[in-house]
């Protein structure tokens, strides 16, 4: 495997509304620098789940630099990506595609 960043993003990435300069939390995201505060709403490590809500310190794993998650969204704290995942549920929703946020967010790449 090819050695690369610690994630990807998405072309349509979701925001917490409390999350500041944005160029400078995704350049920390994808190098691996420490941030307190922040979580990502990613895509899930197994098939059964839709999303996942990790801290960014597990992205500093040496597993993700082989094998790069794919973020959704980007929150600072874990209640706030709660909210974007509601968020993200209500967009599909409002697209016809109810309980499908994998194949909702996928049509958005």
């Amino acid at each position: 495997m090819k050695k690369g960043g610690f994630c990807r993003f998405a072309r349509r990435l979701y925001w917490g509304d409390s999350v500041k300069n944005h160029h400078l939390v995704k350049w920390k995201l994808l190098f691996g620098s420490g941030q307190f505060n922040i979580f990502c709403v990613t895509k899930p490590m197994n098939d059964g789940d839709q999303l996942d809500i990790i801290h960014c310190a597990f992205l500093k794993q040496k597993y993700y630099q082989y094998h790069p998650v794919l973020i959704y969204g980007i929150a600072s704290g874990y209640d706030e990506a709660l909210d974007l995942v509601i968020r993200i549920s209500q967009d599909a929703s409002f697209a016809g595609m109810d309980g499908k946020l994998l194949d909702y967010l996928a049509s958005l790449q």
